[in-house]
């Protein structure tokens, strides 16, 4: 698995916005910023990206052609090029985000997305 160095701070703002409206606790918020570095920031199984000025540069476009904001131009941006690599290898991405415009911009764009706020188990099931 691949997350970008900056998605990990964008769940991390999810978790926040979570606890300041009261939508989970403040032990729910610990934990799940425990789990989040067990699970993503630590295992060397799951590779954290570095963002690189070529790619930023490169996500400009998606901005104006899908409406979307400059971290979320940066992600569909770095989606389709891991795509890219990818499917040439007979694998495959999944855009894992609950943001539904860039849900849809990804969807325009060809890929394979997961909205885990609204999918389930059998939807992962049916990913992987």
């Amino acid at each position: 698995m691949i997350c970008q160095v900056i998605g990990v701070g964008e769940v991390i703002s999810v978790f926040v916005r979570k606890k300041n409206a009261n939508l989970i606790t403040d032990v729910a918020f610990s934990q799940a910023l425990v789990d989040l570095r067990a699970e993503v920031i630590d295992p060397v199984a799951f590779k954290l990206a570095a963002v690189e000025d070529s790619l930023v540069f490169a996500s400009h476009p998606l901005i104006e052609k899908h409406t979307l904001n400059a971290t979320d131009a940066l992600v569909l941006r770095s989606a389709l090029d891991a795509a890219a690599t990818l499917r040439p290898e007979g694998n495959d991405l999944v855009l894992v985000t609950s943001d539904l415009r860039l849900l849809h911009a990804a969807q325009v764009e060809g890929l394979r997305t997961f909205d885990p706020e609204t999918g389930s188990q059998v939807d992962v099931d049916a990913l992987i």
